[in-house]
């Protein structure tokens, strides 16, 4: 029976949702214009432009963050800024093992750019293509700014989706010490803590030089399934259409086996197994039990430092120097390693092992067995989960000078950018010939934990603590950039840029020989390079034609030396009609090489890992519903466990026959002030791509195994060998909406002052197309074609409407915020029974902190994060092992946040 309390909270979350969406609407305001009476008045450089202007006269859309917003929002990590952002369509990164990135539009990560203090950064070293945000040292972070128009003439036109820019603070006075802790309601794991330090002194304005440095850690403990087990229990799954059904005779702790001639799997403990490795399975098997051994969360760990100096050689020459280096750790676990078959030769237990059914090890006899070889399929539970350690560094040095000459704004850089990428096996993984060969000699026992002899033998064949693979990238370059007015027009100077950059990205990933003796890993020795060298030569030009109607035009002439010469012109206006009312617009094109790791990685002759979710084998698990694991039969003469509703063996990496794809894109808005106080402005874009880049989603091939039966890779025994899943030039995808955003400052009352926010997109259309010439298929809140394969198997997901509204309330030393993140409903993937059709229901998550002054050098906020403790959204899709949407809601549910910031 439901709580009064309960009914109440539900009750109470449509009337506050319609009461903060109402006096946003009616308020009509922009938050991205809420610049400070300082910015109005001082010309500054806004990302999307190489000329200096007043801050609110941009052309382009550009949404502007200040840290303390993240913080007022009940923000802890920079992925909690990409999930709420409503132009982002970017994943959770609940298991990433390249940790947080961010996808504008949905269009991809290797589509959005992102920038430190508007100079990019050495990328993730593995896929080379997009920037790590946890490397990111937040403490240092004064504002983050958008440009959400993309294909930028400025920083390069790969940005398609649009550009990111982190922009640190300039200088810091004192010290300054933050502790935070972020506990979960519910016990398990997933609780947070974070420490940071900032020191500084100097003032440029006033002693000529400034120098400050901040060092952040932060860390996040493992969130296990059986933390949050109900949320795919079985009367949950049930209700979605995906009934758990136990597996028959896969790997399992005491292990199943079969007999050269009898292919049906059996299992000496069957009806008891080994609760918590086990339970019982069909048929007289065991299986893993996924509670105990599922992750929903991987434990992780950031230590950042950054670091900053400038000097003021005169009124028109200033020098900048900082340096970055952010670490992070992600804990990454699977299953406790199986023991797998090496060269031809299975994990077999001979009659002669102690451990044989019946024999004096005490495993039971099982009828029928006469000493025939056992081949068994085992989990080695002994190691419990088999982790990985992914460790990545990123370091970046960057140097500035800045000033006039002659009349002339100049600005000169140079950057330097190193990302390492090692990764180790970090507990439960054993060598797979070893496994062999202690089942041969009967020192392993596959029948159950281990006694001492066998213990023993298993420390001799791990290889924890060894490092797997190795990576590294390399962004050096400088640039160049002179501005300055040229003439007065009616509405005030034409200014124009000039600009260049020549910068070298290199990369290099090696999987280490010992990958090759860890079966359960499945994945083999490999090394790949590339390198690759950009000159850019970039022009623009401001033309005020009149005190109400502003041009201005780019065009940026990109040669790479492996891809040739590409030129991609941009042209914006801004047109103010009134006081009240501006009308902008802008029109780009795009061009995106592939990335060094798409041209250049390694590229193994057969399987280099294995499927992301499980799936039947369409020729040797027929008869089920297409693109449903365990709903088909194996053949005659297969084992169940190996060819239906099982991971299968996958071959990814490079292609060097990939070309770029281009891109068009336009933006068309207009920004009104219809009251005093108030600011609305609505954003018109639309992004054509064809060619694109991309690896096929899991579920294409299984969804249409005739159409992709040439990907089938077999062996000469009717097994896959490997599904190809390399990177691709795909068809074209077409996406386009509306973003809205609004604010509105109520008069000042008796009780504090008070406003409202909202910022919010809508999508028009969002299309894929798998090859040229192929229908396009909407993906608008609905499972379609788009995937994220560059970081993960998972769709993209994309909401019709997505939005953050913000509640502000200040009164003296208080300072309250209640902010609400709403994604739209959303169209199950449905491919179950029909009478499980379904819808996902809207996501809203309601966070509220309240921060107080009132005490001399402390600051302390408090807040609640997920208010009412929303569930995230349940899906029937196989894709999602747990029954929801882990890419788009986190399992944590209602946690408690407080962070204390004391000021020497």
């Amino acid at each position: 029976m439901k709580s009064e309390h309960s009914v109440q909270n539900r009750s109470a979350q449509p009337r506050l949702l319609l009461t903060a969406i109402a006096l946003a609407v009616v308020t009509l305001a922009n938050q991205a214009s809420a610049q400070t009476d300082d910015a109005n008045m001082t010309r500054v450089e806004v990302t999307g432009s190489s000329i200096k202007r007043v801050a609110n006269e941009a052309s382009l859309p550009v949404t502007s963050v200040k840290a303390e917003d993240l913080v007022k929002q009940g923000m802890t990590t920079l992925a909690d800024f990409m999930m709420a952002l409503p132009q982002s369509a970017s994943l959770a990164p609940s298991n990433a093992g390249s940790g947080t990135n961010i996808n504008l539009r949905g269009l991809g990560v290797n589509r959005t750019l992102v920038l430190l203090n508007g100079r990019r950064m050495a990328n993730e070293a593995i896929a080379d293509g997009y920037a790590n945000l946890d490397v990111i040292p937040l403490s240092a972070i004064a504002r983050v700014e958008i440009l959400r128009d993309g294909a930028s003439s400025i920083y390069g036109s790969d940005a398609i989706g649009g550009v990111v820019n982190f922009i640190t603070k300039t200088s810091f006075e004192g010290t300054q010490i933050t502790a935070q802790a972020v506990q979960p309601e519910k016990k398990g794991g997933g609780d947070e803590q974070r420490i940071s330090a900032t020191w500084g002194k100097g003032n440029l304005e006033r002693d000529g030089w400034s120098f400050y440095a901040t060092i952040d850690a932060h860390q996040r403990s493992r969130l296990a399934a059986s933390d949050r087990a109900y949320l795919s229990s079985a009367a949950v799954l049930t209700a979605l259409g995906r009934a758990p059904t136990l597996g028959t005779g896969g790997n399992a702790t005491p292990a199943n086996f079969t007999t050269a001639t009898n292919k049906t799997a059996r299992n000496p403990y069957a009806g008891t197994c080994d609760a918590p490795y086990s339970i019982v399975g069909q048929k007289g098997t065991c299986v893993l039990d996924a509670n105990e051994y599922g992750t929903a969360l991987y434990a992780n760990q950031q230590v950042t430092f950054y670091t900053r100096g400038a000097y003021k050689f005169s009124e028109d020459h200033i020098v900048t120097v900082d340096y970055a280096r952010g670490q992070e750790y992600i804990l990454g676990t699977k299953n406790p390693t199986n023991a797998l078959a090496v060269n031809g030769v299975s994990a077999t237990v001979p009659s002669t092992s102690k451990w044989y059914p019946g024999n004096s090890g005490g495993v039971p006899a099982v009828a029928g067995l006469t000493g025939e070889p056992l081949t068994v399929t085992w989990a080695v539970a002994d190691g419990g989960l088999a982790t990985t350690k992914d460790v990545q560094v990123n370091q970046r040095l960057a140097l500035s000078d800045e000033g006039v000459i002659a009349g002339w704004d100049y600005k000169a850089g140079l950057v330097i950018g190193i990302s390492n990428r090692d990764n180790y096996y970090y507990s439960g993984y054993y060598k797979g010939q070893g496994l062999i060969d202690g089942l041969a000699s009967g020192v392993l026992n596959p029948f159950g934990t281990q006694d001492a002899a066998g213990s023993a033998y298993l420390d001799t064949i791990s290889v924890d603590g060894q490092k797997n693979r190795t990576s590294k990238s390399t962004y050096k370059g400088v640039d160049l950039t002179i501005s300055r007015a040229l003439a007065e027009l009616p509405g005030g100077s034409l200014a124009v840029a000039v600009g260049a950059d020549v910068h070298r990205d290199t990369t290099e990933d090696t999987k280490l020989p010992i990958t090759s003796l860890v079966t359960y890993a499945g994945t083999s020795p490999s090394h790949g390079e590339g390198a690759r060298n950009v000159s850019a030569l970039f022009t623009e030009i401001n033309a005020p034609v009149t005190k109400s109607l502003e041009l201005n035009a780019a065009v940026r002439a990109d040669h790479f030396s492996d891809f040739g010469t590409t030129v991609n012109p941009k042209i914006s206006f801004r047109w103010e009609a009134s006081k009240a009312l501006m009308f902008r617009g802008s029109a780009n094109t795009g061009f995106r090489a592939p990335t060094l790791f798409d041209a250049y990685g390694y590229r193994l002759p057969g399987a280099t890992t294995t499927t992301s979710a499980k799936w039947d084998d369409p020729v040797l698990c027929p008869g089920g519903t297409p693109g449903v694991a365990g709903t088909g039969t194996a053949l005659p003469g297969y084992v169940a466990s190996t060819v239906c509703n099982t991971t299968l063996p996958k071959q990814t990496g490079s292609n060097a026959n990939l070309k770029p794809e281009k891109s068009k894109g336009y933006t068309l808005g207009v920004v009104m002030e219809p009251i005093k106080n108030s600011m609305i402005s609505l954003d018109y874009w639309n992004i054509k791509m064809k060619d694109m880049l991309a690896n096929l989603p899991e579920q294409v091939y299984f969804l249409d195994p005739v159409k992709y039966a040439s990907y089938f890779v077999r062996n000469a025994d009717g097994t896959i060998a490997y599904i190809n899943n390399t990177t691709m030039n795909l068809g074209g995808q077409r996406a386009a909406g509306i973003d809205v955003s609004a604010s509105y400052a109520f008069p000042r009352t008796a009780y504090g002052d008070f406003k409202v926010y909202l910022d919010g997109t809508y999508l028009t259309q969002f299309d894929n197309q798998l090859y040229d010439g192929s229908a396009f298929v909407s993906n608008i809140g609905q499972f379609g074609l788009a995937s994220n394969g560059t970081t993960s198997s998972f769709p993209i997901i994309t909401y019709r409407w997505k939005h953050t509204a913000r509640l502000n309330w200040a009164k003296g030393n208080w300072n309250s915020t209640l902010t609400m993140n709403y994604n739209s409903k959303y169209t199950d993937q449905n491919l179950v029974a029909q009478q499980y059709w379904r819808n996902i229901n809207s996501y809203k998550l309601w966070n509220l902190t309240t921060t107080y002054n009132g005490w001399k050098n402390i600051q302390v906020t408090g807040g609640i994060t997920n208010l009412f403790n929303a569930p995230p959204p349940a899906t029937n899709s196989s894709l999602y092992s747990y029954g929801y949407l882990s890419s788009a809601g986190s399992p944590i549910g209602r946690a408690y946040n407080v962070r204390v910031t004391y000021n020497f």
